[in-house]
């Protein structure tokens, strides 16, 4: 009975074990819930159960072991919980197993290794834990194993390598210990071998280059160490995928070596390959992707560079010290992703790139580049990463650029851009990073960025000379759990309409872009300037110091419960600090010094259990310090407090007075007496007005009192200049 892709919903009811002649069930592709009913190990006659892509819950019946004339078992992409039934063993005549993209946990049953007619076996994406049961190795018929994205620990048993027949062999992403077992190498028929993203150490068997048939050999991210040399390719004629990355691995062959494959995928990323590019790589001219980031090259383009990557769809030669003619990278027309961050390329970027119509990433970061980006970058339409961070590039930001609409992530950090930011830009609508910190950029802030750019994470406008108001539409990005407008010349209040950034209320951003390309921004975090990559997801930040914002700190900044890192320091901000503090309970980073706050600190600063680094210094604050363990750990006092003569406490070694206790009652009584001496103030000013008003009236109505007003003063100028002309007179005679 076949009524798959039909959107059945519901369950599966129990009655369908009553069809007990049926021998064929697919119920595949539908909308099928609840739990796999008991009633199905009464269908005795059934062949093959296929009930894959559904929504089916709960664990596998144990009544599944009744089966006993089943031969396959598809019960792949449900939501199916529990271990695996030990029942599975009795399956005698099972020939194939799909209990794959479920979440099924406990370790696998050895009653597995029963299964002697099973030709594939494929567990992967579950919560399965434990060790692989040697009972494995009892699977004669097997032809393919894949126990991928588990917890599966302990080692690879050895009687692995019983599996005659194997062909496929995927273990990947578990944490799998140990050495590699030398019997993987008596599978002679083997044509795949993942053991990616596990825990084995030790050395790779050179008994390894004896699977003639290897085709995919995948040991990425492990913590093998040792040589790699020609010995361990020795048979391996039909290797087109060879993957070493991440781990202490050195390759070490002849320079006159020639290898027996043609490879068209290599990745050696934190190998060690260099200093020079190895001599084989240059026969190797089917390559579609070469990874060597980080594998110690120091090396000059060599001219045979353009005889493999003409046909290259992706290049990674990152984090090296390579240098020479950048063109010889950029032959193939196909190439999607080009990673040359941290080298030492220089010269002017050059304009064949904008012929790699097809590029997805492009990453020149870290490098000697100069001079103005080519406009005609704007033809690389389907570009979603560009980074060209640290490097000397200036000009304008190119119009161009706004026809990227399918731009995530742009960085132009620390480069020399200047001039205002190009309205066209607003077009980059799926934009989530941008990075223009440190360059000379000037002119207000755009109101766009929050009009147009609704999917934006992270802004950096760091160090450079923007003026002007925050725009209001800033706070339309509910996405930005990270902005930093530092170091500008900003003015006016800080909007209160923050509060609508609920990107730093809850965190939902992955920044996860396909060709492996990583995700970094740089934020001064505990007084220090930090780069972030793989942890960039973990900050929201808000920083907004050295510019110059007036007014006090908004209390809604504190319903931005999400934030790691707010500095607000260097501005001339006023008022208390909120009673509120208190409410960010994640704050690791806190610098609101310099600035002309005043009052007492809040006793809720004490509560933040992660607080690492505080900075209150050179406001008025007053008062005493408030207690707490965790605000007792942060370092130096007089670096956190230092600047506030009014501030005392055990922290400072400063008794609190009677006044230091009640400065809101001294404020409140400095207030008085400043009302009092305002009013002698005005008292003096006013009755001076008035008699000099008196005066000058007087003389001006009377004639006579005009008279001799002026001739008294007259006769005082007269007197005052004949004395002071005596005066010099002796004083010439008596000394020459």
């Amino acid at each position: 009975m076949d009524l798959s892709l039909n959107e059945l919903a519901g369950p599966i009811p129990p009655s369908l074990g009553n069809l007990s002649s049926l021998r064929v069930l697919s119920l595949c592709y539908s909308q099928l819930s609840g739990s796999i009913p008991e009633s199905i190990g009464q269908l005795s006659m059934l062949e093959s159960l296929y009930l894959s892509y559904n929504r089916l819950s709960g664990s596998i019946p144990e009544s599944i072991g009744q089966l006993s004339m089943l031969e396959s078992l598809d019960l792949f992409y449900n939501r199916l919980s529990g271990s695996i039934p030990e029942s599975i063993g009795q399956l005698s005549m099972l020939e194939s197993l799909d209990l794959s993209d479920n979440r099924l946990s406990g370790s696998i049953p050895e009653s597995i290794g029963q299964l002697s007619m099973l030709e594939s076996l494929y567990l992967y994406n579950n919560q399965l834990s434990g060790s692989i049961p040697e009972s494995i190795g009892q699977l004669s018929m097997l032809g393919s194993l894949d126990l991928s994205g588990n917890r599966l620990s302990g080692s690879i048993p050895e009687s692995i390598g019983q599996l005659s027949m194997l062909q496929n062999l995927v273990l990947s992403r578990n944490q799998l210990s140990g050495s590699i077992p030398e019997s993987i190498s008596q599978l002679s028929m083997l044509e795949i071998l993942h053991l990616d993203d596990n825990r084995l150490s030790g050395s790779i068997p050179t008994s390894i280059g004896q699977l003639s048939n290897l085709i995919e050999l995948d040991v990425n991210n492990n913590s093998l160490v040792g040589v790699v040399s020609e010995h361990h390719f020795t048979k391996l004629h039909n290797l087109t995928e060879l993957s070493l990355s991440d781990n202490s691995l050195t390759l070490n062959v002849s320079t006159h070596w020639i290898p027996p494959f043609q490879l068209t995928y290599f990745s050696a990323r934190s190998c060690n390959v260099g200093p020079q590019f190895p001599n084989w790589l240059q026969t190797q001219t089917n390559l579609e992707v070469l990874g060597l980031s980080n594998s110690g090259i120091g090396d000059t383009i060599p001219e045979w560079f353009e005889n493999i990557t003409s046909h290259l769809q992706g290049l990674d030669l990152s984090h090296n010290q390579i240098d020479g003619n950048l063109s010889r990278l950029i032959t193939s027309p196909g190439l999607a992703y080009l990673f040359l961050g941290k080298n030492r390329f220089t010269g002017s970027i050059p304009t064949q790139l904008c012929e790699l119509v097809h590029i997805l990433g492009l990453d020149l970061s870290d490098n000697n580049f100069f001079g103005v980006l080519p406009k005609c970058l704007g033809n690389l339409i389907q570009l979603r990463v560009m980074d060209f961070t640290n490097n000397t590039i200036v000009g304008d930001v190119p119009k161009s650029f706004g026809f990227l609409s399918n731009l995530e992530s742009l960085h132009l950090h620390n480069n020399k851009f200047e001039g205002n930011l190009p309205v066209a830009l607003q077009n980059l609508t799926n934009l989530v990073t941008f990075d223009l910190g440190n360059n000379l950029l000037t002119g207000n802030i755009p109101s766009w960025i929050g009009k147009k750019l609704s999917k934006l994470a992270i802004l950096n406008l760091q160090s450079n000379n923007f003026t002007g108001k925050i725009p209001l539409e800033l706070c339309q990005n509910n996405a930005l759990q990270n902005l930093n407008l530092a170091n500008n010349n900003i003015i006016g209040m800080i909007p209160g309409c923050f509060y609508n950034l609920s990107g730093m209320i809850v965190t939902s951003v992955d920044f996860g872009y396909n060709g492996g390309y990583e995700e970094n921004v740089e934020a001064c975090i505990k007084g220090i300037q930090l780069k972030y990559t793989k942890t960039l997801k973990f900050l929201t930040s808000l920083d907004l110091s050295s510019n110059k914002f007036i007014g006090e700190i908004p209390d809604v900044l504190m319903n931005l419960i999400a934030l790691n890192n707010l500095n607000l320091s260097r501005n001339l901000l006023s008022g208390q600090i909120s009673s509120r503090i208190g409410d960010l309970k994640q704050l690791e980073s806190l610098d609101i010094s310099m600035n002309l706050l005043s009052g007492q600190i809040p006793p809720s600063l004490a509560t933040l259990n992660f607080l690492s680094y505080l900075n209150l210094s050179f406001n008025n604050l007053s008062g005493q310090i408030p207690s707490g363990h965790q605000l007792q750990t942060l370092g130096d006092p007089l670096a956190i407090y230092g600047g506030n003569n009014e501030l005392c406490g055990p922290t400072l070694l400063k008794s609190c007075n009677r006044d230091n206790l009640s400065g809101t009652h001294i404020s409140e009584k400095k207030g008085k007496d400043d009302i009092q001496d305002l009013g002698l103030l005005i008292g003096t000013v006013s009755g001076f007005v008035v008699g000099f008003l008196g005066l000058i009236g007087s003389l001006y109505l009377i004639k006579e009192w005009r008279a001799t007003y002026f001739e008294i003063i007259e006769n005082v100028y007269t007197w005052l200049v004949l004395s002071v002309l005596v005066t010099l007179a002796h004083i010439q005679k008596k000394f020459f």
